[in-house]
């Protein structure tokens, strides 16, 4: 009998945002039922975004996604928020993976195998797909906190610092969602 060699790949979506938490997913796609149109999630529309994700979901052998909320980005730092929601990632699918490969430079302490590769949701389906994953679920969040805040307008920029962000921080004031230790941030606070 031959065994499969289960491999998860990782990626974060939601760094940059000076709102919001940040997310990731590990997905463990099965070769038996590739998916068409996989990409790193920077290179689809947000329609190819929301028609593919479903389709991970159904698909793939096991997937999971996890965050880490603003408060916790503020104690640790944005690196290690996310290693942190990665981590939870790994820890939450259903199926334990012998390898693990993580988009960029630096991979969660799990305990298992795991090789960062730099660009690696462009070159890796599984890396793909979970940042497909961690880029949908995080959107749909920040839909989500667009209804308690919508005085911020993250339903159009999902935290990013735009303009129009940054004019409505200035105007409303930093809100209880909003990543105090980064720089526009902060320089708004009393």
């Amino acid at each position: 009998m031959s065994s499969i060699l289960l491999i998860c790949g990782v990626d974060e979506a939601g760094r940059g945002p000076l709102a919001g938490p940040v997310s990731a997913a590990a997905v463990i796609l099965d070769d038996a039922n590739p998916i068409a149109g996989l990409a790193d999630s920077k290179k689809l529309s947000e329609k190819q975004r929301d028609l593919l994700a479903p389709v991970i979901r159904e698909r793939a052998l096991a997937w999971a996604v996890a965050f880490a909320d603003v408060e916790e980005i503020d104690r640790l730092n944005i690196l290690q928020a996310t290693l942190l929601a990665m981590k939870r990632a790994v820890e939450g699918l259903s199926l334990l993976p012998q390898q693990v490969l993580v988009d960029g430079l630096y991979c969660p302490q799990i305990g298992i195998p795991s090789q960062a590769i730099v660009k690696g949701d462009s070159k890796v389906a599984a890396i793909s797909a979970a940042s497909i994953l961690a880029k949908t679920a995080r959107d749909e969040l920040m839909l989500k906190l667009h209804a308690q805040y919508p005085q911020y307008g993250f339903d159009g920029h999902k935290g990013y610092p735009t303009a129009a962000h940054i004019a409505a921080l200035r105007e409303h004031g930093v809100s209880a969602v909003h990543r105090r230790s980064f720089r526009p941030v902060r320089e708004l606070l009393p």
